[in-house]
């Protein structure tokens, strides 16, 4: 009996557990979603590898969040089977991830997919954006924690104060912010009508400044940039929480056992190191340093996993034109000859890829190897689907795929396929879920298209009528098929 008491009580804390992930359905979406302030949904398949991945870290994150002030809460839609919802939101890949405020979608969600991210990042979401400082003390304590403050300083009301709450409202998910027109801290603080980004004194250096003045005027996109570009240093701290502040080309990571709060002096020691590299190449390419353990994934895909043990920084540099490792031991001058060489094109980049097949049919196979020769160097309109082999959705398409590719044999369109597990997706696509599916026109290689049309032949074959740079021999702009003489 005890042992069932005891088989009963675990199961039973499971069960609650589990239910700080509300569960919505098509019949309790419209009524559920408005009673909660914050909301983060996620839309999933249950067959699908990334949502499996994802789960125990969203259940992780739920209690926490839900016992915030305010709560925030962590919600889950089945898509296989509330597909009313799912389509109303335009979910076309696994997992998608939005967030809602009393029930309206508010915007998409790009943070992280660990636990402790999920939490920074949706904490971020809930109260106000930015937080009023009124005492030398405050300010003193809220400019000194271990992450960049984005301070306001606004004597009277004015338009920088109208675009920092702007700003401080679309990008609180990012960026810490906070604001005075307390007298005393502005005499301190020594500003009266500025944004200031205080860098946190465990990063101060002899290279950077430890406080960067935005300069510019009042217009929301210019403090955005100035925040996610111009407030790194010459060597930021990467994380998985900030790399949208890295995105720039060409970018050198450097990789070794950043940790500033177990080692800060061996965290400086390699650091100092890099930045000396890179105060040479200030505007012409960006640096960064982050934690080979968070980025281990990384550095496989560079080609050099069999380095993740080894005592020394490991460093790779990534182009428009792919990524190159270094394989020299890290020095500062072998860091600096390495990048000049990447530069000057004396080195290739590593490719993860699958073999170039011996022969292509009406659907190509893109493997990284051959995507140059097929699609940078071709002179035709290209539709890629991104895949993965174990996706059901990827399954079902499959010979809806097939079938568009054949239709279409004789046009001047490229219909084309990878496995974005087996290979290296080219930089310019973003492959979130499975499948996904890109328009690239052949006057621009370097912005594709999302496509969120239907799946089925003649969606697909609507879509590339409508927006095929020269249209299509056999079908009109509408994508109705043309008809020869002889079937008049």
């Amino acid at each position: 009996m005890r042992s069932l008491f005891i088989l009963a009580a675990v199961v039973a804390s499971s069960v609650l557990a589990s239910d700080d992930v509300i569960v919505l359905t098509d019949a309790n979406w419209a009524d559920e979603i408005k009673t909660l302030e914050v909301a983060l949904v996620k839309f999933y398949a249950p067959w699908c590898g990334h949502c499996k991945r994802l789960a125990p870290e969203f259940d992780k994150a739920a209690p926490k969040l839900k016992a915030n002030d305010p709560p925030i809460a962590l919600v889950k839609v089945d898509c296989t089977i509330e597909k009313e919802t799912c389509q109303q939101f335009g979910v076309s890949g696994y997992p998608t991830l939005k967030i809602f405020r009393n029930g309206q979608l508010a915007q998409d969600y790009d943070g992280p997919r660990e636990a402790d991210g999920i939490i920074k990042y949706m904490r971020g979401q809930a109260g106000p954006s930015a937080k009023e400082i009124t005492s030398v003390k405050e300010y003193e304590k809220f400019i000194s924690q271990d992450d960049n403050a984005v301070f306001g300083f606004f004597e009277t009301d004015s338009k920088l104060k109208d675009s920092f709450f702007k700003v401080a409202d679309t990008e609180r998910d990012r960026f810490r912010f906070g604001y005075t027109s307390n007298a005393e801290v502005l005499k301190k603080a020594g500003y009266t009508d500025d944004i200031v980004v205080f860098v946190p004194t465990k990063l101060h250096n002899k290279f950077d400044p430890n406080e960067f003045k935005y300069d510019g005027n009042y217009d929301t996109d210019k403090i955005k940039a100035f925040l996610v570009s111009e407030t790194n240093g010459f060597a930021g701290v990467r994380t998985q929480g900030n790399a949208f502040q890295f995105e720039a080309r060409p970018l050198v990571v450097v990789y070794y056992n950043v940790d500033y709060v177990k080692d800060p002096k061996g965290s400086n020691y390699w650091r100092n190191r890099v930045l000396k590299v890179a105060q040479e190449y200030k505007r012409k390419v960006h640096f960064a340093v982050s934690n080979k353990e968070e980025y281990g994934g990384e550095i496989e895909q560079a080609g050099l996993g069999d380095r993740k043990g080894s005592d020394k920084p490991i460093a790779v540099m990534y182009t428009e034109a792919g990524k190159y490792p270094m394989d020299q031991a890290f020095s500062v001058e072998n860091l600096k000859q390495f990048v000049q060489d990447v530069l000057d094109d004396k080195v290739e980049p590593f490719m993860k890829s699958e073999d170039v097949p011996a022969e292509q049919g009406d659907v190509k196979v893109l493997v990284a190897k051959n995507y140059k020769e097929l699609i940078l160097d071709s002179d035709k309109d290209a539709l890629i689907e991104f895949y993965a082999p174990w996706c059901g959705h990827c399954k079902s398409l499959a010979p809806k795929y097939d079938e568009l590719g054949a239709k279409l044999s004789k046009e001047d369109v490229i219909i084309a396929k990878m496995d974005a597990t087996a290979n290296d997706v080219p930089p310019m696509f973003e492959v979130k879920g499975f499948p996904t599916l890109f328009w690239l026109p052949k006057g621009d290689r370097k912005n594709p298209v999302p496509y969120n049309a239907g799946r089925e032949v003649k969606d697909f074959i609507t879509f590339i009528a409508k927006h095929s740079t020269d249209g299509l021999k056999g079908y009109d702009r509408s994508g109705k098929k043309i008809k020869k003489k002889s079937e008049l």
